[in-house]
Formats: structure tokens, C-alpha cells, sequence
């Protein structure tokens, strides 16, 4: 049943903490609760269940107890960049200014994520895509030194053959700082890091998507080559591989048939 209690300036760990046993179980890693919004058994489906269907399995083992907050919007409140607090994140059932205005937020926290989307004026596509961008950042925070240590080395022979383009915005971004602050590309130092993170935020992201749905990577001068992004794609398949019945590339399907 929806929340319909004034949600006015309830932070996301307030909000989490009151409506604790209101969490819906969806298996042993997932729980959902939504507020002040109807949400069907269609809405339930689409939103929650075959997406987290989608999931490999040894990426939901990696993961720690994670609870979705369907909301109306989230609203960033103050603190980050030159503040010694992080990003509050706030619940609202009206839609804040553009410049506090987020899509997603999460909040981390003994060995709990609190994962929330603004559902409001937001298609079933792109509540997709943040879902499982939300994964892939949480992912990155918990996978293991194997799997950190197989993108890293596959990262290193792009850089030493100056492969060009990334995946998307933010790990473009952060690949340019690293080429303009660090000649030897084999060391791993902190901006190293923070472009390896990010790349593999992004990378992980279009393999989880494209595991779930019908997705076309877009084109343009910053993207990444088709052969090395295939390359990054396998690597990840035979990291996390799909759960049984869902392929990664068009020629899986065929198997599956």
C-alpha cells in the first residue's frame, strides 16, 4: 500500500528508517517500498521484478542487502565538493528546482544500500537505465580484487595502444584528466583509479542494460571503438555471467531458442 504521510523534508535515511517494515521482500538480496504514488501489479513487474530478473547471479552475490525506494522525486540538499558533509538527499511529492532536481540517489550504509528513483515524468526506459547505473555504482564499490584486476589490465592495453573514446560522459571525462595529469599508464595511482571506477561504472552499466532489454549504443566521435567495447562486454560476460535464459550479443538469442 502507498505512504500518504507528509514526506516534506524527509532525508532518504530518515525516510528508510521509518518505513523499515513497510519494505516489501522481492527475494533474499531485495526489498521495495514506493510512496505517495499507486503502483500496479504491471508497474511492480516492469519496475522491479524483470529487471532484477535480469541480474547475473554472481553480481547480485557481490551486492549487499539492497532496498529500492520508489518515490514521487528526490531532491539534493546541501553538503559535497569544499563541505566537510556528503549530499543530503531528500524525498519530495513536488518537483523541485532543475538544479536540485535527481533522478536517482542512494545512501550506503552497514552493509545496506538504499537505492531511490524519482518515478515521476520519468519513462520505464530511463527509470531502466538509472537502475542499473545504480547497480553498476554500487557493484564497483563491492567486486572483487580478481574481477578489479581484469578491467584494470584491460583498461592498461587501451590506454598503451591510445585507443580512443569511452562508453559514456563521465568516464570520457575522467579518461582525458588521467591522459593530461599521467604519462606512464601503467602505474595505479589515484587517477588511475577514479578513471578505472568510472569506466567500469559506465562499461557495466550498457552490459547490465543490454542484458535486460532491446538497447542500441549510440555513435559519435567520443565513443568508444566497436571491437574494443565488444572486448569489454566479454570480459564482463565471463565475470558475471546473464542468469540462465538471457543472452548478452544478438548471436546468443540463438541458443536459447
Amino acid at each position: 500500500m502507498s505512504i500518504h504521510t507528509d514526506l516534506s523534508r524527509l532525508s532518504l535515511g530518515e525516510f528508510a528508517e521509518r518505513f523499515r517494515n513497510e519494505m516489501i521482500p522481492l527475494s533474499n538480496k531485495f526489498s521495495y517500498f514506493y510512496a505517495a504514488l499507486p503502483l500496479t501489479e504491471d508497474d511492480i513487474r516492469e519496475y522491479l521484478e524483470e529487471p532484477i530478473a535480469a541480474l547475473p547471479p554472481d553480481v547480485v552475490a557481490a551486492l549487499p542487502q539492497v532496498y529500492i525506494a520508489l518515490v514521487p522525486y528526490l531532491e539534493r540538499g546541501n553538503g559535497g565538493k569544499g563541505q566537510n558533509k556528503p549530499v543530503e538527499q531528500y524525498i519530495s511529492v513536488e518537483k523541485p528546482p532543475d538544479n536540485r532536481f535527481l533522478l536517482s540517489g542512494e545512501l550506503i550504509r552497514d552493509n545496506e544500500a538504499i537505492l531511490a528513483f524519482s518515478m515521476k515524468d520519468q519513462e520505464v526506459a530511463d527509470y531502466h537505465y538509472q537502475f542499473y547505473r545504480m547497480i553498476a555504482t554500487l557493484l564497483s564499490r563491492y567486486w572483487s580484487e580478481e574481477a578489479q584486476s581484469q578491467y584494470f589490465s584491460l583498461l592498461r592495453e587501451e590506454l598503451i595502444s591510445n585507443v580512443h573514446g569511452e562508453v559514456d560522459e563521465d568516464s570520457w571525462h575522467f579518461k582525458q584528466t588521467l591522459l593530461r595529469r599521467q604519462t606512464n599508464v601503467r602505474r595505479e595511482t589515484k587517477v588511475f583509479r577514479e578513471y578505472a571506477q568510472h569506466s567500469f561504472i559506465d562499461t557495466m552499466t550498457l552490459y547490465l542494460h543490454g542484458i535486460c532489454c532491446d538497447i542500441d549504443v549510440e555513435t559519435g566521435p567520443r565513443q568508444l571503438p566497436s571491437r574494443y567495447l565488444r572486448r569489454r562486454l566479454d570480459l564482463l560476460q565471463s565475470l558475471y555471467p546473464p542468469p540462465e535464459g538471457y543472452a548478452v550479443f544478438p548471436e546468443d538469442l540463438n541458443n536459447l531458442k
